[in-house]
């Protein structure tokens, strides 16, 4: 098949994941929200480091564990200095790390601080008087949103015209990828 034109789109979280978790000072599930700040704990010659994220009606902590009883040699001198100085940049990155999040077991809510869907890049496929758009929609974060919610956002309309045009054969799906005829 040939396209007249490609189009590459990124979703990325608009800020960290909330964790849902029992909260002590509520007594029941609630959200927990990233504070930004790292807390540094050292025991002998060895670091703990987590981030700490707070409860968002009660302001009760809880702490998600980044590195355990590393030696400090360990620890890159850039990454360590982030901790030490609370870079807000570094907290957003293990606040969207899914990965970080498993080894914690901690439970995330990753669509509840919401998402954009950024174009990459455009490009001229081949010349084809077919008409062909490709749409390739690339989830580096692993954010569960339905593909015809997704192409839905895009393309401005709603997801039951999509599932509809699905229907019709005017979008033909592949793994990553829509087609639109």
């Amino acid at each position: 098949m040939s396209y007249c034109k490609i189009i590459e789109y990124r979703i990325m979280p608009n800020k960290s994941f909330h964790v849902i978790r029992n909260c002590s000072g509520c007594g029941r599930k609630t959200h927990f929200v990233n504070t930004k700040r790292f807390r540094v704990n050292a025991n002998g010659n060895r670091l703990d480091v987590w981030l700490i994220y707070q409860c968002e009606n009660c302001k009760h902590t809880y702490n998600l564990t980044i590195y355990e009883r590393q030696r400090p040699a360990t620890i890159p001198k850039e990454e360590y200095q982030a901790f030490l100085s609370n870079d807000e940049q570094m907290a957003e990155e293990y606040g969207m790390n899914l990965p970080f999040f498993k080894r914690n077991k901690a439970e995330v809510d990753a669509l509840s601080s919401g998402y954009s869907i950024e174009i990459i890049e455009e490009t001229k496929g081949t010349d084809s008087s077919d008409g062909k758009i490709l749409f390739q929609i690339h989830n580096p974060y692993g954010l569960k949103i339905r593909m015809e919610k997704q192409l839905a956002e895009i393309l401005g309309i709603s997801a039951s015209r999509v599932k509809k045009m699905i229907e019709q054969g005017e979008i033909e799906t592949e793994k990553g990828a829509w087609e639109l005829m």
